[in-house]
């Protein structure tokens, strides 16, 4: 049954005359008035003439490292969405253990002809890795944009959010609880991400008097990877942790429970991502937030510009951090049990934007357009 010209004019708010004429694609309605129609249409079940469905604009890669680690998926989603706005379809290659590598998805992608390819956290972000694959890509001219991990070499768009001040952030943070033995961990050295954390924690530590050299422990990422960097620190005494992604985070906690201490009575601990139920664990952690909205929406932004043959900066676009404080921190047991400690509070439980104060730490970065 085709549609039903009385249906839609309701639905929509307009007459049957200025139904017929969006559905024959007659000039003479507005913009407005033309979305309501086909808004209805939508609603209603039917479907649109084949002369008004939004023709795809193209295939765009989206490469991602994994789908276990939640801020991956809501970097897919967000790009996803903004792609679609535009008219582009978004094909998603994740990677696995001994599964398909980068550069075997970057040949399925451009057997099929894609308009661009984005890049997250990929091998651009490994500094022992080589970039010839990027630099091929731009030599045969399609458009690529690179988030989180930064490489001076490649020609290209970046989209980041500032490590260095997130890890200055948690440490900040921390140090006001009145945490001094605070350990630090996250992913393997080599990524750029990381070390720029470890960076930040080791500015924040010095600027408060403090020395971490050994309470560093690097693991691998993910749950498991926190749970043994915690078992290692907690032996040297730490009272709070900083963790370079919200799974190592709350592979710390699980440490700390397993030795008969509280969280966050006796140990303190800060992840990173603010990923999706990150707010409804047990406890509830304090985290460092990654914008991934709106780094999302500004890594299609650049990419679309490059297909369209616009000019984009080939620079760094850095993006600010966030102190999201929950249920994971609290006073150090040092400080709770001194005579002052009644004159002490912790800082409200709630998400704090926190403009980056030290740029000149970060090289070439204070030169970078920030978000």
């Amino acid at each position: 049954m085709g549609p039903r010209l009385a249906d839609i004019a309701r639905h929509a708010g307009v007459s049957e005359a200025t139904v017929s004429r969006v559905l024959n694609d007659k000039p003479g309605v507005g913009s407005d008035t033309r979305k309501a129609v086909l808004t209805a249409l939508d609603v209603l079940g039917y479907e649109r003439p084949a002369r008004l469905r939004q023709r795809s604009a193209g295939l765009v890669g989206m490469v991602i490292p994994e789908l276990e680690n939640p801020v991956f998926p809501m970097f897919a989603q967000a790009a996803e969405g903004a792609l679609a706005q535009r008219g582009y379809t978004p094909v998603l290659c994740t990677q696995t253990p001994g599964g398909i590598t980068e550069d075997e998805y970057v040949e399925l992608l451009l057997e099929r002809n894609v308009s661009g390819i984005l890049f997250v956290s990929g091998r651009h972000a490994d500094t022992t890795a080589s970039h010839e694959r990027y630099h091929a890509l731009v030599s045969h001219r399609l458009p690529i944009v690179l988030v989180n991990g930064f490489a001076d070499t490649i020609p290209a768009a970046f989209i980041s959010c500032d490590d260095r001040e997130a890890g200055r952030l948690a440490v900040d943070h921390l140090v006001a609880l009145g945490h001094t033995r605070i350990g630090f961990t996250s992913g393997p050295e080599r990524y750029v991400p990381v070390r720029r954390k470890l960076d930040g924690y080791h500015q924040a530590l010095a600027r408060h008097g403090l020395d971490g050299d050994d309470l560093v422990e690097l693991s691998l990422f993910g749950v498991e990877g926190g749970h043994a960097a915690a078992s290692r620190l907690i032996e040297r005494g730490v009272t709070a942790m900083v963790c370079g992604s919200d799974m190592m985070a709350l592979g710390a906690i699980r440490a700390a429970r397993q030795r008969g201490m509280r969280v966050p009575r006796d140990f303190s601990v800060v992840g990173f991502d603010d990923s999706q139920l990150i707010a409804f664990t047990d406890p509830p952690l304090t985290t460092v937030r990654q914008p991934v909205s709106a780094m999302a929406l500004a890594a299609v932004r650049a990419l679309c510009d490059e297909i369209a043959g616009h000019p984009v900066s080939h620079t760094e676009y850095v993006f600010d951090p966030e102190l999201v404080v929950r249920g994971s921190t609290a006073i150090a047991p040092a400080r709770r049990h001194a005579p002052e400690a009644t004159s002490v509070t912790s800082p409200t439980p709630s998400a704090t934007r926190v403009p980056s104060v030290d740029t000149a730490s970060a090289g070439h970065e204070a030169d970078r357009p920030r978000v």
